[in-house]
């Protein structure tokens, strides 16, 4: 931000007040990183557990792999393989089973029957809810471990070539956001004027440019990008039908639409709104631009809430809304200041009016940068451990580091903003800021240029004096005698003759020199600062780093008193109707069990039930009822996996056991269980 507020003489009071102002809205951000609240969140989807699990041994062949993840995932025919000791796929190849149930993401892939003994490779990759690539793989082993030939790609997801190019895709298309939505309105609402400037003009339609340039490029590339990562499938119709059937492919085409409709805006204000002369029109057109392009830069900045961080996880209908205004603040913020260092180095009539006006609109988007940005924080940080252990948590320190050195630059800006306004108030007198008061103002100032424009001034008396056949004349009243390619030239002398002097008169002011090198540098820091946030949209975040550690641990973690076992008598009132229910639940730990059913009758053979079904709740938790449909093995033996426990705690288990068309009951007890 450039801090640069110009304050009408050395007032010893406005000074402090808008440097603690400053202050406060940098510590509440920091502290509103800090303090992060608790809460359950998702984003950037984790594997949270297995089954079998990462090295597991087990002593039978299971029927199925499944895996369970810490938010929804996008899944294909290959998202998930295993594969046996010699690299052949062990799974029936179908596309993996949905078994998600509440609020566990779970998917598993069927295995063939009679799989020999060794060491199993699963690999996996998938899409998570935030648009992000994700993949990895474990192994596990049937009878005893053994030596596998698998060899997998130690490439994760979304890297390689295709990767580098869509990142730097990524990075492209929020700079060419920022300079189209901050040099847009950084002409409308600090420097009018501007929209007949070449420089600004240049400025705008490059960053629409780059944007849209970067957004064709990443949705042809979405689909190697998160598949093959071979640049030849850019061009697979099919995969670029299946692209705009996902959620960051609309997002991608809606951006393409509303670049559209940003062109259009562009026109307009670069057209007839720099041509516009009377006031009360140029001020209702003003408006018309400020609403339609506040609508379409919401809408772009839409395009990535929709489909990235915001739009998974707790409070996403929040969140999503927060994180336009965090993208329209930070387009606001250092498009501006990219606008304003344009406007320093290559317009002449930028006045300081101008640049007190910029102040007004940095500061606001630095209130709201740090009020969205504090919610940010906790929905994706959460703790003081994932803010200092975590990539996620590392670059936010990094990012609020490079705040305040941009605050610290800008305050040597507000400075020199500050000497700037009096200098051109004594020298000129004229109203500053105007788009039309021209440099040249200041001319009695400097000696050289004053040296120069009394020369040409000289000259156009002379040539005054001489027969109007042998003078120089104007564009517009050129004489018979004169041809037109020679007015024309002759404008066009007179023309680098004025922009000459000018550039010299500005140059020459040391007030504005050194408000040009203080503004660089402050672009010099937002370039990295604009880096280092395009780097946390593709970081998991801290949270869920956290969470995925948490759940990994639980699952590897030894069974603390072995396997739960509980049995139950039950009578049912009818014919046949008692027995009694014997329940394994294996390793009985939070995380992924295997569960196990036995039903003997009243003479201790095994028995066959119609219906059997089971549910876990932790009453002091209000946690559950979680529903168990546990599948028939044999007679009398019915088994579950994957049986997920949250928790430990002291469980109640229910079981309901239906022994004819009438005669059912449920019987519970509780179990200590993790």
């Amino acid at each position: 931000m450039s801090a640069t507020a110009p304050y009408a003489g050395p007032s010893p009071i406005r000074r402090p007040v808008a440097a603690a102002a400053l202050l406060a809205a940098l510590v509440s951000l920091v502290f509103g990183l800090l303090l992060a609240g608790a809460g359950p969140a998702s984003a950037h989807a984790a594997l949270t557990g297995s089954d079998p699990q990462d090295g597991a041994v087990v002593d039978t062949a299971p029927k199925e792999v499944t895996l369970s993840f810490s938010e929804a995932i996008a899944v294909g025919d290959d998202s998930i393989r295993v594969l046996d000791p010699s690299g052949k796929r062990a799974d029936t190849e179908a596309e993996p089973r949905d078994l998600s149930e509440g609020g566990t993401v779970r998917y598993g892939v069927a295995l063939h029957s009679g799989l020999p003994d060794g060491t199993y490779t699963v690999a996996w990759q998938a899409i998570s809810a935030d648009s992000h690539p994700i993949s990895g793989a474990f192994t596990f082993s049937i009878g005893a471990p053994s030596e596998t030939t698998v060899a997998l790609s130690s490439q994760e997801a979304g890297g390689g070539p295709v990767g580098v190019v869509y990142d730097i895709a990524r990075y492209a298309a929020y700079g060419g956001f920022v300079l189209l939505v901050g040099g847009s309105a950084f002409v409308l609402i600090c420097w009018r004027g501007g929209a007949s400037a070449l420089p600004m003009q240049r400025l705008v339609v490059r960053g629409w440019l780059t944007l849209t340039a970067a957004t064709l490029v990443m949705l042809l590339l979405r689909n190697p990008y998160t598949g093959s990562g071979k640049f030849a499938d850019a061009f697979d119709l099919a995969g670029l039908q299946s692209v705009l059937d996902t959620k960051p492919g609309a997002a991608l085409v809606s951006r393409l639409l509303l670049l559209g409709a940003a062109a259009l805006f562009i026109a307009v204000l670069f057209g007839t709104y720099a041509r516009r002369e009377d006031e009360q029109e140029r001020k209702d057109l003003t408006f018309g631009l400020a609403v339609g392009g506040g609508v379409v830069a919401a809408g772009i900045a839409a395009t990535w809430a929709m489909s990235e961080h915001a739009s998974t996880g707790i409070q996403a209908s929040i969140a999503m809304p927060v994180d336009v205004a965090h993208l329209l603040a930070v387009a606001a913020w250092l498009g501006g200041l990219a606008s304003l260092l344009v406007a320093l180095y290559r317009t002449p009539d930028i006045g300081s009016a101008a640049v007190r006006r910029f102040s007004a609109v940095a500061f606001g988007s630095v209130v709201v940068l740090a009020a969205t940005g504090i919610y940010q924080s906790w929905r994706q940080v959460g703790s003081w451990s994932a803010l200092t252990g975590t990539r996620y948590g590392q670059l936010l320190i990094i990012k609020v580091a490079l705040i305040a050195l941009l605050l610290a630059v800008a305050w040597f800006s507000r400075r020199w903003t500050g000497r700037l306004t009096d200098t051109a108030v004594a020298s000129s007198g004229a109203e500053v800021g105007s788009p039309r008061v021209e440099v040249a103002s200041s001319r009695d100032e400097v000696t050289s240029s004053r040296a120069e424009v009394g020369s040409l001034r000289d000259e156009e008396e002379d040539a005054a004096t001489e027969p109007e056949t042998t003078a120089p004349a104007a564009p517009d009243e050129a004489s018979d005698d004169v041809a037109p390619e020679r007015a024309a030239q002759l404008a066009r002398q007179q023309a680098v003759l004025t922009a000459t002097k000018k550039k010299r008169i500005r140059d020459a002011d040391p007030e504005r020199s050194g408000l040009r090198r203080s503004v660089l540098a402050e672009a010099a820091v937002a370039v990295v600062l604009l880096a280092v946030t395009t780097m946390l949209t593709s970081t998991e975040p801290g949270r869920t780093e956290e969470e995925a550690a948490g759940g990994a641990t639980a699952a590897t973690a030894p069974a603390a008193g072995g396997p739960v076992n509980l049995s139950m008598p039950f009578d049912t009132g009818g014919q046949n109707g008692k027995g009694t229910v014997r329940i394994e639940l294996d390793p009985g730990r939070t995380g992924s069990n295997d569960l196990h059913v036995w039903i003997d009758g009243s003479d201790g053979e095994p028995m066959d039930v119609p219906e059997l079904k089971l549910a876990l709740t932790l009453e002091s938790k209000d946690i559950g009822p979680l529903p168990i449909v546990p599948n028939r093995l044999a007679e009398g033996h019915w088994t579950a996996s994957g049986v997920q426990i949250p928790m430990a705690g002291d469980w109640k288990v229910d079981v309901t056991v239906r022994t004819s068309d009438i005669d059912q009951v449920t019987i519970d007890k509780n179990a200590k269980i993790g």
